[in-house]
């Protein structure tokens, strides 16, 4: 296969920049959406009694597709160790998996469903390039908020450990607080402000205590949400592309890199 035809097979299944990788693209969000409606009908009884066999060919037909699919972008990429090991890389090999080992194991195919993960491709599709980079700056505030929030996470387990444990010897068994565990599962739901009502406290400290820790769970809530909040104001948005890069496949670049700020590989280049 000679370079040419290589790099425009590239540009059609990897990039989503041109008519013709964008309409590649769309044909997979439609199977996708197709292949999870087929699992979905075939879990009713009724149509899969009538319609069993057909639904049968037809997701098989998908698998095949995207199983040509799989190994076609291993073989054009350049770097074949980062697509196989990147992010989409995984979910298009456990896209065709399930249907595979369902062969096997009865019930595995219905794991097809998680073909839906896939659709995350329609931020590049439709070439949504302030998704991309809303996305970039979400997942850069939560990894600098990673600190904060464990530091948060250990407060509220050590909250809801002393107020378990408050309520346990308050309450105590015959109101159901049956013991130190069952105090902190009741703690957890009612600062959480799920509430089952499936344990309630019935003197009046208790009540006290519970009104309390309803309170406090709301302004527990907003905590993380204020953390990463903050880290996310400070982020700063650029224009960004879909465009991939060959080497690394990071996406994502500025509208005028020339190079992948990840790796420094050319772009627009095998």
């Amino acid at each position: 296969m000679n370079n040419s035809f290589k790099n425009e097979l590239y540009e059609i299944v990897f990039e989503a920049d041109t008519p013709k990788g964008k309409a590649f693209d769309i044909v997979l969000l439609l199977l996708i959406f197709l292949s999870i409606i087929f699992v979905a009908l075939e879990s009713v009884q009724t149509i899969a009694q009538k319609h069993g066999l057909l639904l049968f060919y037809l997701e098989w037909g998908i698998t095949i597709f995207f199983s040509i699919e799989y190994f076609l972008r291993i073989f054009i990429v350049k770097n074949k160790r980062s697509y196989i090991l990147s992010y989409y890389g995984l979910i298009d090999l456990l896209s065709i998996l399930p249907s595979f080992i369902g062969v096997f194991f009865t019930g595995a195919q219905g794991l097809v469903v998680i073909r839906a993960l896939r659709l995350l491709r329609i931020f590049r599709i439709l070439k949504l390039s302030r998704y991309v980079q809303d996305s970039t700056t979400i997942i850069a505030a939560l990894k600098a908020s990673k600190t904060k929030i464990l530091v948060f996470l250990y407060t509220v387990i050590l909250i809801v450990i002393i107020i378990g444990t408050i309520m346990y010897l308050v309450e105590g068994e015959e109101n159901g607080f049956s013991s130190i565990p069952e105090g902190i599962y009741w703690a957890i739901v009612t600062l959480t402000t799920v509430g089952y009502g499936d344990i309630a406290p019935a003197t009046t400290i208790g009540r006290f205590i519970a009104s309390f820790v309803m309170i406090l769970g709301y302004g527990i809530i907003a905590v993380p949400t204020g953390i990463v909040t903050a880290e996310f104001a400070l982020g700063i948005k650029k224009p960004v592309t879909t465009q991939v890069c060959p080497d690394c496949l990071f996406e994502g670049h500025d509208e005028d890199a020339k190079y992948c700020k990840k790796c420094g590989f050319e772009l627009n280049r095998l």
